[in-house]
C-alpha cells in the first residue's frame, strides 16, 4: 500500500520522542512489510493542512497518523472524505478510537501491528456534517473541557490533574437545559444536565468509549438534572463501569438523532471529539456505517495484546 505518515511532534508521547528516531523506524518497518511510505513531522498548527495536502496526492492509498485525538479525529474525517485507509498511533493523552479498535498503546509496537493489520470498515459519525469518531457531546463534558481549558499545563501529566480540578469545578455548578429530541421517531422533551451521542454505544470502561465501531449505530444518552450529590455518583457510577445503571442516565440507539435546544442561550459549547465549539439550536446527528476503512490487528492474539494499557 502507498502510504503517508503524518506526525504531530506537539502530541503528547512524541513531544519526549526522538522523531528522527521514529520516522526512520516507522520507514523501515512499513517498507519491510512490504508498504512504500513518506513520513513528515509537523507542529500541531500545521499538522491538519499537512494531511489535507497528502490526501490530494495520486496515488496515495493510506494516512498514517499519529497524535492525540483530536489529531486522530481530524485524520478519519480526512481519510473518510477522500477514501483513504487510515492507520493510527496513539500519541495522546486518552487515545480513545485506539483502544476502540483494540490497538496497543505504544507508540513503537502500534507500528508492528499496523505494517501488518488488515482492512476493516468500520462507522463514522456526524453532527450536522462534521464527522467524529467518538462522541458528541453537551452540558457536564463541555463545561469541564471549558474549564480545563481555562487552566495551564504543558504535559499529559498536567492535564490529567487540570481535568480531575474541572471535573469538581462541574460537579459544583452543574448546567440544567432543555433538549427536544427525535431518535428515529422516538420524541421527547426534557430537562437534563447532560447530552452525549457517541460513535456506537459506550462500552463498559471508566473512559467511556465504544467497544465495537461496526454495529452501525449512534448510542443517545441523557442524565437527568443533576445536583452536586448527583455529579458525584454519576461520576463514581462511570469510575465503577456502571454509567449505564445510574438511576439519572438514559441511553438508547439509532442510527440518526435530531436535538433542538428551545431557549437560546449565549455562548452555549458542545464538544465534538474532545474540541469545544459553539452548539446551535438544531443539531442533526448521523452514523455512516461502515463507510471509514481502518488498519486493526490481523488476528485475535494481536487484539488481546492491544488491549492492555
Amino acid at each position: 500500500m502507498n502510504l503517508v505518515g503524518v506526525f504531530n511532534r506537539d502530541g503528547g508521547t512524541f513531544r519526549t520522542t526522538d522523531m528522527d528516531a521514529y520516522c526512520a523506524h516507522s520507514a523501515r518497518t512499513f517498507t519491510e512489510a512490504g508498504h512504500k511510505i513518506q513520513c513528515h513531522v509537523v507542529a500541531g498548527a500545521d499538522v491538519v493542512e499537512t494531511m489535507q495536502r497528502v490526501a490530494a496526492t495520486p496515488e496515495v492509498e493510506g494516512l498514517i497518523a499519529g497524535g492525540g485525538d483530536g489529531t486522530i479525529s481530524a485524520a478519519a474525517d480526512i481519510a473518510w472524505r477522500n477514501g483513504l485507509t487510515l492507520g493510527i498511533v496513539p500519541a495522546g493523552t486518552m487515545n480513545l478510537f485506539a483502544r476502540s479498535l483494540k490497538l496497543p498503546l505504544d507508540i513503537w509496537e502500534v507500528l508492528d501491528i499496523l505494517a501488518e493489520g488488515r482492512v476493516q470498515h468500520v462507522d463514522i459519525a456526524s453532527a450536522n456534517g462534521r464527522s467524529f469518531v467518538h462522541q458528541f457531546s453537551a452540558g457536564l463534558h463541555a463545561r469541564m473541557v471549558r474549564y480545563r481549558n481555562s487552566m495551564t499545563f504543558g504535559s499529559r501529566l498536567g492535564k490529567i490533574r487540570a481535568s480531575t480540578r474541572a471535573v469538581f469545578g462541574v460537579m459544583f455548578n452543574p448546567p440544567v437545559f432543555e433538549v427536544e429530541f427525535n431518535a428515529e421517531g422516538q420524541k421527547g422533551l426534557r430537562k437534563v444536565s447532560a447530552i452525549s451521542v457517541s460513535n456506537n454505544e459506550f462500552g463498559s470502561d471508566p473512559l467511556l468509549y465504544a467497544d465495537d465501531v461496526t454495529r452501525g449505530h449512534l448510542g443517545f444518552y441523557t442524565a437527568d438534572p443533576l445536583t452536586p450529590g448527583g455529579v458525584a455518583h454519576l461520576a463514581f457510577d462511570i469510575l465503577r463501569g456502571r454509567f449505564k445503571e445510574n438511576e439519572a442516565v438514559k441511553g438508547m440507539t439509532a442510527t440518526e438523532v435530531e436535538l433542538h435546544f428551545p431557549r437560546e442561550r449565549k455562548d452555549t459549547r458542545c464538544v465534538i471529539d474532545g474540541e469545544l465549539l459553539p452548539l446551535g439550536r438544531d443539531v442533526t446527528i448521523r452514523i455512516h456505517a461502515g463507510e471509514l476503512k481502518v488498519l486493526v490487528p490481523q488476528d485475535e492474539s494481536q487484539e488481546e495484546a492491544g488491549s492492555g494499557i
